[in-house]
């Protein structure tokens, strides 16, 4: 044998004689006749050893190896993002792919004219053949790319979808679309740019059979926030699925769009019993709105102003008050309305109880409005006209009624007997009029006084309107 056969039979690394000797010739002209065939085998043996070999899949890679190849498929592209460099060093800029084979996924990242090729050329659902060095990135293993090439006889038996499910969502996708419930919409906010210019931003909560997701809406398609109501039904186009205080989030920026259709997105929370909730404990629930409260102004320690709404909450286990903090209060909910508190937080409330919080991560969506009354006021709790429940079907009896309808049966007796009644129960709303709850019955009151949730006091008076008026209040 020859001088390249000899050492290409000492090769550790996975490459045939014909494309060894191809590398030689090269190393050869590159060095301009200062090395003859047996220096350049050597030269090309000595970098293939420090580069390492093929891993037999994506699940193989790990950080702190050396240069490692492998085939995958590319299924998200992200944009080029530009980055400064130190000293008078000209901007950086560098491109995220996800590719994936049978055993997983993994984020290559392209660096410069790399980055610049890649945005023109790859395309999701080729597949590559990858040469790079692996490290450990922010949210796993990432692999630096050397060297990245088309591999057409590759077989790949990874699925790209036209349109993915929200529990198909996955760091680092791009170009995804969903079709999806919306079930909370925040509102618009402005910020300011390293440039001087302003940006504007919104976020929407949406949901489908598989579970839910946060989608940021970025500058020109921020305005679909407030163009949405929750339980319509949307499909999301071109998104890109970024990671949040360790959560995904989908994105839409001025490629994408959030467009309104016509079908009917399922969407079925999995919701906990009342009844079994326990401090600390963050859940969803989902009951009827038994009383509301005004909105409250508060200042925080910082001098900035806060705001705050409490409601009363029921299904068939139990009832528990949730505080709906900053833009939640502003959120349109009455007695009778049907509800669901995604990612509420179960914390030591008045008296010994529990109740829930409700913050800027929370989602509040109302499936079903109570019908007004002939008065103007919410109907009966029981009778919102939606499939799901009503505070009909939680009541014990006929004593519990609609915390909106004002009514008792000690109320009711009073009423039909006219003789004045006295009623002492827990401030379970504290506005306009006053509703007390004695564990058994509510009775809703017009009193000129100031009252807490949680108190416990009397009235007492005649029932006019539906109402008790209250003469005293002790």
């Amino acid at each position: 044998m020859g001088a390249i056969e000899d050492v290409h039979a000492d090769l550790d690394a996975d490459i045939s004689l014909e494309e060894f000797r191809e590398a030689v010739e090269e190393k050869v002209a590159q060095m301009g006749g200062l090395a003859d065939e047996e220096t350049a085998a050597m030269l090309i043996a000595h970098e293939l050893d420090e580069e390492g070999g093929e891993v037999d899949s994506v699940a193989d890679i790990e950080p702190g190896m050396e240069e490692v190849k492998f085939v995958a498929k590319v299924v998200g592209i992200g944009d080029v993002r530009s980055f400064e460099r130190d000293g008078d060093q000209e901007d950086g800029r560098v491109l995220n792919v996800e590719v994936a084979d049978e055993t997983g996924s993994v984020r290559i990242t392209f660096w410069d004219k790399q980055a610049d090729a890649g945005e023109d050329e790859l395309e999701v659902g080729e597949t590559l053949r990858i040469a790079g060095r692996p490290k450990e990135g922010y949210n796993g293993v990432e692999v630096n790319v050397n060297q990245a090439e088309a591999d057409d006889d590759a077989d790949i038996d990874v699925q790209v979808q036209d349109t993915y499910r929200i529990e198909d969502l996955s760091l680092g996708l791009s170009d995804v679309n969903l079709r999806a419930k919306v079930l909370d919409t925040d509102a618009i906010r402005t910020f300011d740019r390293d440039d001087g210019s302003e940006g504007r931003v919104s976020n929407l909560k949406v949901g489908d059979e598989t579970g839910r997701v946060r989608v940021t809406l970025w500058d020109d398609r921020a305005d679909r926030a407030a163009e949405l109501d929750a339980g319509t039904s949307v499909e999301v186009v071109d998104g890109y699925v970024r990671e949040r205080d360790g959560s995904l989030e989908l994105h839409v920026g001025d490629r994408g769009a959030v467009e309104q259709i016509d079908e009917d997105v399922e969407y079925v929370p999995e919701t906990a019993d009342i009844a079994d909730l326990e401090i600390g404990d963050e859940v969803d629930i989902a009951g009827v709105v038994r009383s509301a409260d005004p909105k409250r102004t508060f200042d925080r320690d910082d001098g900035s102003e806060g705001q705050v709404r409490n409601i009363r909450v029921q299904d068939d286990t139990g009832d528990l008050r949730v505080a709906l903090w900053g833009e939640k209060a502003d959120e349109e909910i009455a007695p009778g309305d049907e509800v669901q508190l995604a990612d509420i937080e179960i914390q030591d409330g008045w008296e010994d109880d529990i109740e829930g919080s409700a913050g800027w991560q929370s989602t509040v969506t109302v499936f079903s409005e109570a019908e007004p009354g002939d008065d103007g006021s919410p109907a009966d709790a029981g009778a919102t006209g939606g499939d799901g429940p009503g505070l009909d079907d939680f009541a014990d009896g006929d004593g519990a009624e609609s915390a909106a309808d004002g009514g008792s049966n000690a109320a009711a007796t009073a009423e039909e007997s006219g003789e004045v009644v006295e009623f002492t129960g827990t401030v379970v709303q504290a506005g306009d009029p006053i509703i007390l709850d004695d564990g058994e019955e509510t009775v809703s009151v017009d009193a000129n006084t100031d009252v807490t949730l949680g108190q416990k006091l009397t009235a007492r008076g005649e029932l006019r309107d539906g109402r008790l008026d209250a003469e005293d209040v002790f």
